[in-house]
């Protein structure tokens, strides 16, 4: 029999999972024209599938033609999208939550997110965009690696000094983006658009890189247990068999790895990893192997719904400064609520 804290765990899950699905059918319904959801459902679930699959025409399997075309190929890859890159931020942050033990990390605030918007306008103003995700996870990586080390003193990494580090490399890495900037040519519009962060031009061939989210987010809930003793302090992992170093460095790999995907498709978009992990810890715990799916699922509705917000009534303002509203507030209410304790 399951006990309170676990039935509770489940009807979070339930109803997160419902919330998920509801979101993703009304989103696709939402928009600049809104679509009846009984004019995209198909009428040949598998020929449709298999139509789009193959790059047919799926047209003919809606009863709506063209409110299937619309639905199916312009706002289901960018629903899809959102959905897939906030589930990424919110597992990134809650990693570096966890690993830093604190509540204010997250790929944004460390400096993650501006190394793989760097990584970014590299790709785009000396290879024309060629290899973009490859130099996003680069750029990401290098990040997250050099705050970590230039933050660590005999073994140690302080959170404020890390966070500080963070900022400092943050607005160093802006100041080699201006620099790009202003000798782009061409290329400024694209790099302006990293920076801000949205989901204009997502198409198919996004979601395929999208789900490579999907695969780092389970290999960070693999590592959850491990997590969790770490929580409980180094000396006390290593006593209980975990490598911490080693642990330490999978982890920044894989949510480095993570975000650099999620910047190479949507640009830099802030503090969905800061949030979402911080609401869901106080719903459900700090239970990793709990947290993370959560976190994950309630970052993708996030998203999800600041971009149909934006897409539906903002003119297609750039998601980014809605989580920018959302979440610099929430920041400054965590660190003034760290600074009394």
């Amino acid at each position: 029999m399951l006990s309170g804290t676990g039935r509770r765990t489940g009807v979070v899950a339930l109803v997160l999972v419902c919330a998920a699905l509801l979101s993703l059918v009304l989103a696709l319904s939402i928009g600049p024209t809104t679509i009846p959801v009984s004019s995209f459902l198909p009428s040949d679930v598998f020929g449709a599938v298999s139509a789009l699959l193959s790059g047919g025409d799926a047209a003919p399997f809606f009863p709506d033609e063209t409110a299937g075309l619309i639905v199916y190929s312009v706002r289901l890859p960018r629903v899809l999208a959102a959905f897939l890159v906030g589930a990424g931020l919110a597992a990134a942050g809650t990693a570096m939550q966890g690993l830093f033990r604190n509540s204010m990390a997250d790929p944004y605030i460390i400096g993650t997110s501006s190394g793989a918007a760097l990584g970014a306008a590299v790709a785009i103003v000396f290879l024309g965009g060629l290899f973009l995700p490859v130099f996003a996870f680069v750029g990401a990586t290098a990040a997250t690696f050099l705050v970590y080390a230039l933050a660590t003193r005999n073994g140690r990494a302080p959170v404020e000094t890390l966070l500080l580090t963070g900022v400092a490399l943050s607005m160093f890495f802006s100041a080699i983006l201006s620099f790009l900037m202003y000798s782009a040519g061409k290329s400024l519009h694209q790099i302006i658009y990293w920076m801000m962060g949205g989901f204009w031009t997502v198409g198919w061939g996004d979601i395929s890189l999208a789900v490579v989210i999907v695969a780092g987010g389970i290999i960070l809930i693999a590592y959850a247990k491990d997590l969790n003793i770490l929580s409980l302090g180094e000396e006390d992992a290593v006593h209980l068999g975990v490598n911490v170093e080693s642990f330490k460095r999978i982890l920044l790999f894989v949510s480095s790895f993570i975000t650099g995907i999620a910047v190479a498709i949507a640009g830099s978009i802030g503090f969905i990893g800061l949030i979402t992990p911080h609401v869901m810890r106080l719903i459900v715990g700090p239970d990793h192997r709990i947290l993370f799916p959560t976190a994950m699922v309630a970052g993708g509705i996030f998203l999800l719904w600041a971009d149909t917000v934006t897409r539906t009534f903002m003119g297609d303002m750039p998601v980014g400064v809605i989580t920018a509203f959302v979440g610099a507030p929430f920041f400054i209410f965590l660190l003034r609520g760290r600074s009394r304790v």
